[in-house]
Order: structure tokens, then sequence, then C-alpha cells
């Protein structure tokens, strides 16, 4: 018994470094709370310079992921936080406007697609308006099919010029095991569905 109970122990802390490991993948999927906006195509921003109603407009980001604005022509917004377009407006605009009070703030989310394809029972293209994960990006395109190979469903994610395949295997997750797959989507995601 004493054996057995050792064996145990000698397992469980064996598995320790494992699970940490599964831990730190599964918090390195999930965005921080404090991860910037990354403004993309299709996005509407507002801009506005205090006291200068000529200079407050609804400008819609091109898909070359530029915008146009009044006294300095066109600038790239798009791969940008908000926070960093500000400040290049800010040093653009400056020259002719002494001081200025920026604002820019994003008044529509267009641009965090995700594709979800195959055997479901609505594909197409979602829109997100908050992180969702894998399931709920399923349970929006009305879930699997009655013909879906739902243990070999995959997630296609473009990341810096490659192209990365993640699987999902649904009835796992579902069934509590492999619950790290179960990822939060980004930008550009596609999903699919045997």
């Amino acid at each position: 018994m004493k054996k057995k109970l050792l064996a145990l122990i000698i397992l469980v802390l064996a598995m320790a470094p494992l699970s940490a490991a599964a831990a730190e993948k599964k918090a390195a999927a999930i965005p921080s709370p404090e991860a910037a906006y990354i403004i993309g195509p299709g996005d509407v921003l507002t801009i506005s310079v205090w006291k200068d109603e000529s200079l407050t407009r609804n400008v819609p980001v091109r898909p070359d992921g530029k915008i146009s604005f009044p006294l300095i022509g066109e600038i790239t917004a798009g791969g940008k936080s908000v926070s960093q377009l500000k400040k290049e407006i800010e040093k653009k605009i400056s020259p002719y406007v002494p001081q200025p009070t920026l604002s820019v703030g994003v008044q529509a989310i267009n641009s965090l697609l995700v594709y979800i394809i195959g055997r479901v029972n609505n594909p197409g293209r979602f829109v997100l308006n908050t992180n969702i994960n894998v399931l709920q990006g399923l349970a929006m395109a009305g879930g699997c099919n009655s013909f879906a190979k739902r243990n070999n469903i995959k997630i296609f994610r473009k990341h810096q010029g490659r192209t990365r395949i993640l699987e999902f295997r649904y009835d796992d997750v579902t069934g509590g095991k492999h619950l790290e797959e179960n990822i939060i989507l980004q930008r550009g995601d596609v999903i699919v569905v045997p």
C-alpha cells in the first residue's frame, strides 16, 4: 500500500511541470484585458480636435489600412493601437493646430472577423464584438450538423505571414478533455468543420 501511495505521489509531482506548462500555454492564448485593440480595415474611427468642429470626423479605415484626415491627408491606421494613432496624428497636425487636444476612438468594430465553414448549420463570416472561444464561435454558426466529424475540426490562423493549423476536438472538449484547445479566436481565424 505504501509503495502504491509513493508511486502516486511521484506521478503527481512528475506531472506538475506539465500542468504548469499547459496552464502557461492556455494563459498565453487568452489576451490580457490590458491588451490594446489593434485597428483594422473596415473599422470606423471618431477623431476630434477640441474646440475645432471642422476637425471632428468619423473616418472609415480603408482596405489598405489608411484613413484620410483634413490637413494631414492620408495616414496608416491599420495595425496600430488607438493610442499609437493618436500620437501620430497629434505630431502631424501640430504644425497647423498649436498644442492640439486630440481624441481618437473606435466607433464601429468591423475588422474582427472570423470565418466558420464546413458542416455547421449556418456557415459564414462573423464579426467578433468580444473575446470568444472556439465553442462560442461554433455556437454563432448554429453548431455542427449531424454529418460533421466533430473531433477533426481545424482552426487556420495566420501569424507573421505563416498559417498555423490548430486542432479542435469538439467531443473531447465538451467532455472535459483537451480544454486547452478551446482557444480565444483572433482576427482572420478560419474554423473548418469537415
